[in-house]
């Protein structure tokens, strides 16, 4: 009875609190303010992730997420303020992915990693400056999402997934992300992920390149890049040679941040049993079909 007294009271002070603004499109529509939000959330003692929900199913539009509804509508949002992702490695993929994640308002942000920043990673590492030079990742990739979006909740582990922790740390993950710099990692994740049932975004980049896929549980996966014995692949690739300039970085972290919106939306088409490559040196975009 009081969770439901707590809801309504809710409902109701958003339903006061809503404004009428122009959205982008110049029509009028109803929205709730940031600091409105945060109000709301200390009076009533409900998280802002809860303030923002109620507001949506209302037909208010927190004013952060204006230029989010037009893509994926308001029912598109809730489900993305209503779920998990987990983003394993936090680096050059992993701290762009964590920040375009949460400015897209994904309630809750898993993060895993055991690394610290290092001045090598200031080319590409989003998130690394020379100020937190030797801070763990984690630590900062949580602190700057605090600083970006409020509402999105991140649990962070500060140590390295192994076969043995892979099901306990991805475990509540809705989609699983990749931001790992190595292939026996991979082979990891997605070994836990088709337990779990988790979707996977696999990515890698090197040079002016980059290639990306989708895979959920019963799809074609890494095996049918690396062969039926992956193992016997090299750990690292020619990036270890040509390195890894920060628009590649960029550019392939954005994709993965769009596949995971249209997981979990359902709004367009996840790159499924195919592999997408992206050559910017040419400006050459391919997928290919991948067999078993």
């Amino acid at each position: 009875m009081e969770s439901r007294t707590v809801d309504k009271d809710v409902r109701r002070l958003v339903v006061q609190s809503a404004q009428s603004q122009a959205a982008p499109d110049g029509k009028t529509c109803l929205v709730i303010s940031l600091k409105t939000t945060a109000s709301i959330s200390r009076s009533q003692g409900v998280p802002a992730k809860e303030v923002e929900v109620t507001a949506l199913k209302q037909g208010i539009i927190p004013c952060r997420y204006l230029r989010n509804t037009g893509t994926v509508g308001l029912g598109g949002q809730i489900k993305l303020l209503q779920s998990t992702v987990a983003v394993v490695g936090a680096g050059g993929l992993g701290s762009t992915v964590i920040e375009l994640i949460a400015r897209q308002g994904i309630g809750h942000l898993i993060v895993i990693d055991n690394d610290h920043f290092a001045e090598q990673n200031l080319n590409r590492q989003i998130m690394s400056t020379e100020e937190n030079l030797g801070e763990y990742k984690v630590l900062v990739a949580a602190k700057r999402v605090k600083e970006i979006n409020s509402a999105t909740s991140v649990t962070t582990f500060r140590e390295r997934l192994t076969r043995e922790n892979a099901q306990g740390l991805l475990s509540g993950a809705h989609v699983v992300v990749d931001g790992l710099d190595n292939l026996p990692s991979r082979l990891v994740v997605e070994y836990a992920c088709r337990q779990l049932a988790i979707p996977y975004v696999y990515a890698s980049i090197a040079g002016f390149s980059g290639q990306l896929m989708t895979i959920f549980p019963g799809d074609v996966g890494l095996s049918s890049l690396y062969g039926s014995a992956p193992n016997t692949a090299p750990e690292q690739g020619v990036e270890t040679r040509i390195g890894n300039p920060p628009a590649t970085v960029a550019m392939i972290a954005a994709l993965q941040v769009q596949e995971v919106v249209k997981i979990i939306t359902g709004v367009g088409t996840p790159i499924r049993n195919q592999i997408l490559f992206v050559d910017t040196r040419e400006f050459a975009i391919d997928r290919i079909e991948l067999g078993r």
